[in-house]
């Protein structure tokens, strides 16, 4: 069935003006971005289809890049960058929202301030946020890009800026592309190294936060910090 041939009240443009775009389910969302079907399909059934090669919906579909949307049945060039064009804003606004707000009193705050830049990364990156004594945060520096271990993550590179700048303590932060923020044993011991190494320099680390897709993990309000 076409769009054309569903009620007006049932379209998707038109029902979003009639009760407001936040009334229209994620399909829906969708199915106004892709503007047009197949042959064989609707905008609508299309976008049904697409979430259906995910296991979390439009946070998977989110994550993909612009090769994998385009093997998908029924999506071409143009409907996967409009798609890609509306995650990017989505992940624009978040870091805008999170540039605003940068004083990190919480596990949340700082997932809420790094999520946007780490989430989505297809390989570990490992971030220092330096802080005042206010815990606001003076200085963001990545110190590596790849698996993270020991000899990768050196406090070396982690503490040599927060000197710089009188950083009165750090938080660092990495992603799991994995979308699983559970820490490993790798991540439990970077962590407990660099720890001993700030109380030995007066700068201490107050949180390891873990980035995953949906979720992140604070290795302090776990106690294992």
């Amino acid at each position: 069935m076409k769009l054309m041939d569903l009620p007006i009240s049932e379209r998707p443009r038109e029902k979003a003006q009639r009760f407001g775009i936040e009334q229209l389910s994620t399909a829906e969302l969708i199915a106004i971005l892709l503007r047009s079907g197949t042959r064989q399909d609707s905008a609508l059934a299309l976008a049904n289809r697409l979430l259906s090669e995910t296991q979390n919906g439009v946070s998977d579909l989110a994550h993909f890049t612009l090769g994998q949307l385009m093997e998908l049945p029924g999506i071409g060039l143009a409907k996967a960058t409009t798609l890609l064009a509306c995650f990017e804003l989505g992940r624009r606004q978040q870091m805008f929202v999170a540039e605003s707000a940068k004083r990190l009193t919480t596990p949340q705050a700082v997932a809420d301030l790094v999520k946007g830049r780490l989430a989505h990364l297809s390989r570990e990156v490992f971030m220092v946020l330096q802080l005042n004594v206010k815990n606001d945060v003076i200085s963001e520096e990545i110190v590596s890009k790849g698996t993270i271990n020991s000899s990768i993550v050196h406090p070396r590179e982690v503490f040599q800026n927060a000197i710089k700048n009188g950083a009165a303590a750090i938080i660092v932060t990495h992603n799991h592309p994995s979308g699983d923020p559970s820490p490993s044993d790798e991540d439990i011991q970077v962590t407990k190294r660099l720890v001993e190494t700030g109380k030995i320099i007066g700068i201490p680390v107050l949180d390891h936060v873990i980035i995953g897709k949906q979720e992140s993990f604070s290795l302090k309000a776990h106690g294992m910090l």
